[in-house]
């Protein structure tokens, strides 16, 4: 659910990556179904079997007093019929365990002055008496009839209750009564709500220990993956002795020795590429140093000969002038395995000082234009405030940049733009040449790789500089990015950000240019913060 509620969003984070959690809600919603379905199996039945019992007491207690009452009316001398009557109820009244006793003339039989009128204990059992019942009583055709109703007492609370319809025969022509006993069922309704109490008071309690006894369940369950997964973070945060230990338990301690022998696998490895790694970074190092040496006495020797080189025919001046270019070169090389060494040991040191940007970015391109073929533009749209950073580097970086685009522009112009926000500072380096493919893009960055080989070169190169300049840019804090497409151009976008307390920032310049489109080997679109790389480097402040 991509738009759920902010209030829900926590929860559903914790529920897609907590499997403990997932475990508990299904256990617990079955579990408390299941509860459920049992508590109202369980209240049903007992509702049942009290209603039964209840009616069919009622039922034999109203048939005892209809007895009775008969039995008195059979007995009697045939003296007043409504002192009979009255104790007829009485000894309904006596004879049952109910105290409602409504006793009617049924309707439709002729009138008899001597025949008693209807009586009744309580105002509200005529009342709740239904016209099907008093309909099925004049019927006759079963000596007992009943009907659940609802009484009403006089404040008006309604109450559960049975009434059983029975006849009586009076002498004298009187006729034929309908004898009306209510049975109230409050003591029934009290004791079902008392066991529905019980047995809600039950599950909660059910509910509270099946939840705790799940969750120390869970805890011993998911205890080896909690050691598994904290060892394996560990032994990617860099602790190569980070073992995971026994549990007890064949199939875990199956997995404990697999993930032990990995880790050795891996730490031996690891140990192996470092000192591979060591060796190489020593060798580039020492090797570079050791042909600084010859390097200079051929320098010295390439200097004499181009002192006298007027002396000397056209074909040997030629071959003067391609050793030193190729001279000046090697030491470039030099220079550049230097600091890619210096990087790859983390014995950078960066010398800082106030700097404003965008006097350094015209600085640049000022010097690189002689050599370029191409309109230069410095669009300064911000970045005048100054900021801590190795004008030395800067430099480089955005020489290599520049270069590349006077390189691979095509003779088009050449856009240099400058701006800043509250977090960053950027500088976009924008040509329309020949571009790159996107999978070209992806390795622009990588050692010694070139796009294409066999073009010629009018700035010379190593194949490292944009190595170096993305190295330069992260030592500051910075990210340098590129966007290319195939007879588009090429964009490179340095973001840089304000000081060593910025953290995460967004860069003021887009990486895209505006009109393109993006794809997924783009680092970044507009609007997206970025991280400040982390790098284990010395400082020093002017």
């Amino acid at each position: 659910m991509k738009f759920s509620h902010p209030v829900l969003r926590p929860f559903r984070v914790r529920w897609r990556r907590s499997l403990m959690l997932r475990t508990m809600t299904v256990t617990g919603m079955v579990t408390g179904f299941m509860i459920l379905m049992a508590g109202i199996f369980i209240v049903t039945s007992v509702s049942d079997d009290l209603y039964s019992s209840r009616r069919d007491a009622a039922l034999e207690d109203s048939a005892r007093a209809t007895l009775a009452a008969q039995r008195q009316i059979d007995a009697s001398d045939r003296g007043s019929l409504s002192i009979l009557s009255a104790d007829v109820r009485r000894t309904v009244q006596d004879t049952s365990s109910s105290q409602l006793v409504y006793l009617r003339r049924q309707p439709g039989q002729a009138s008899n002055p001597e025949a008693p009128p209807s009586s009744r204990t309580n105002a509200m059992l005529p009342e709740a008496v239904t016209a099907e019942l008093s309909a099925a009583a004049m019927v006759g055709d079963t000596p007992q009839l009943w009907q659940p109703v609802t009484f009403t007492d006089d404040t008006g609370n309604p109450a559960p209750g049975i009434i059983v319809a029975s006849t009586l025969t009076f002498p004298a022509g009187a006729g034929v009564y309908d004898l009306f006993i209510g049975y109230t069922l409050d003591d029934t309704q009290d004791t079902l709500a008392f066991v529905q109490r019980t047995l809600l008071v039950t599950a909660a309690v059910m509910m509270a220990f099946i939840g705790i006894l799940v969750w120390i369940i869970s805890r011993i369950v998911f205890r080896p993956i909690r050691v598994a997964a904290n060892t394996s973070r560990r032994l990617a945060g860099g602790e190569a002795d980070a073992r995971m230990p026994l549990q007890n338990d064949v199939h875990f301690d199956t997995l404990s020795e697999g993930f032990n022998d990995m880790a050795d696998t891996l730490q031996s490895r690891i140990q192996e590429l470092d000192q591979l790694s060591e060796m190489q970074q020593r060798f580039v190092s020492d090797v570079s140093h050791e042909l600084r040496t010859p390097l200079t006495t051929i320098r010295l020797a390439s200097e004499v000969l181009d002192s006298g080189s007027a002396e000397l025919g056209a074909g040997q001046q030629r071959a003067i002038e391609v050793l030193g270019t190729q001279v000046e070169r090697f030491e470039s090389l030099l220079e550049d395995l230097l600091e890619i060494s210096r990087y790859d040991a983390g014995r950078v040191i960066l010398d800082t000082e106030p700097t404003n940007m965008v006097s350094l970015i015209e600085e640049v391109a000022e010097s690189l234009r002689p050599v370029a073929n191409n309109d230069i533009e410095v669009v300064a749209q911000g970045g005048f405030s100054p900021i801590d950073v190795d004008p030395r580097r800067m430099r480089r970086i955005l020489s290599n940049l520049i270069g590349n685009a006077i390189e691979h522009g095509e003779e088009h112009p050449i856009v240099v733009t400058v701006d800043s926000n509250s977090t960053a500072v950027a500088v976009c380096v924008r040509d329309w040449g020949i571009g790159m493919s996107e999978e070209h893009t992806v390795h622009v960055f990588d050692r010694f790789w070139r796009a294409d080989p066999s073009r010629k070169r009018t700035l010379g190169g190593t194949g490292l500089g944009l190595a170096i300049a993305q190295e330069d840019a992260a030592v500051h804090g910075g990210i340098l990015e590129v966007w290319s497409r195939p007879g588009e151009g090429t964009n490179f976008r340095l973001t840089l950000p304000r000081g060593e307390a910025v953290r995460a920032f967004v860069s003021p310049l887009d990486l895209v240019p505006e009109g393109q489109t993006s794809s997924e080997h783009d680092q970044t679109g507009p609007g997206r913060w970025l991280k400040r790389p982390a790098r284990l480097i010395r400082r020093e402040k002017r």
